[in-house]
């Protein structure tokens, strides 16, 4: 079935179909938290980057769905080089992973000998490849604090180093990369959700601004966000709005509110259901890594999930 056939049918039907589909292919459906509501749904599992990396290690099927974008396919490729993995929407990347590639990466260690190189996940196979470990944001301080390295380049994003250079008695080295979303906030967006909503905390994404995260009560990884919810009755979140819409889905009776309704990652939305259902009939688009590249870059992945234990 084409996909323009799976587009007329009802959500009901998508995912009947997507749970017959999942069966007869063995398969399994990684979904990132940013993804719409409908895909969450139909997930198998749900997580950060962190968490879908480590679950890619753990789930035993044929086949993987990876509901996010790229770099987050690419990833549960290598981990699993057996393995077929399917990103649904092949034009799903990331803005920040684009910003810097490994022959840049490579001149950029150049003139700093001697550091480690840290690779946010949200990165290329190739930039992986040419940096010692990766980390996400619910693990980058603690990574690089393990590091015998007193001096750390950081790729690619600029606001993350700096929250982990805050963080660390360490030289931390950024790379001058953002991520769209979390860049975009300011601090008038936290005094003007703070005045809408007297007396409730704010917890913001470490990917904000370093004058963003200074008017935060509480600065935290998606999946740290969850945890934050189940502990809170309301919070304003800082970060892509699906994130929120999962709280409020999940804690009925509880309030949270997005830091900004325009905080949305484009290419996370990418993914439908009739996009996962094509994707698991036909199995496209399947993600390949040439060989040399998926062993380096397997390298820093495994250092983080172990540094991460």
């Amino acid at each position: 079935m084409d996909l323009e056939a799976y587009a007329r049918f009802s959500t009901e039907e998508l995912t009947a179909r997507v749970g017959e589909l999942k069966r007869e292919k063995n398969a399994v459906i990684l979904g990132h938290n940013y993804q719409i509501d409908e895909v969450q749904a139909v997930s198998d599992f749900l997580g950060d980057s962190l968490r879908l990396a480590q679950l890619a290690t753990e789930v035993d099927a044929r086949l993987i769905v990876l509901c996010g974008v790229h770099f987050m396919a690419e990833s549960a490729k290598i981990l699993n080089p057996d393995k077929v993995v399917l990103l649904p929407s092949k034009d799903a990347g990331c803005p920040m992973a684009d910003m810097v590639t490994a022959d840049e990466l490579v001149a950029f260690k150049g003139r700093h000998p001697g550091a480690a190189v840290v690779c946010y996940v949200n990165t290329s196979a190739a930039v992986k490849a040419e940096s010692d470990v990766c980390v996400t944001s619910s693990n980058a301080v603690d990574i690089v604090r393990a590091l015998d390295s007193e001096k750390v380049i950081f790729v690619p994003d600029k606001n993350l180093a700096a929250y982990v250079a805050s963080k660390v008695d360490k030289e931390v080295i950024p790379w001058e990369g953002y991520c769209y979303v979390h860049h975009m906030f300011l601090p008038e967006d936290v005094q003007l959700a703070v005045g809408e909503h007297p007396g409730v905390k704010v917890v913001v994404h470490p990917e904000c601004p370093p004058e963003v995260i200074a008017r935060a009560d509480f600065v935290a990884s998606t999946e740290g966000m969850m945890r934050l919810a189940d502990e809170h009755d309301e919070l304003i979140v800082g970060t892509e709005i699906g994130l929120v819409e999962r709280m409020n889905r999940e804690h009925p009776g509880k309030d949270f509110y997005p830091l900004s309704a325009f905080a949305v990652c484009r290419n996370m939305k990418m993914t439908d259901l009739p996009r996962v259902a094509w994707a698991l009939e036909n199995e496209r688009y399947e993600i390949d890594v040439p060989e040399e590249t998926r062993r380096r870059a397997e390298g820093a992945l495994r250092r983080m999930l172990e540094l991460s234990r």
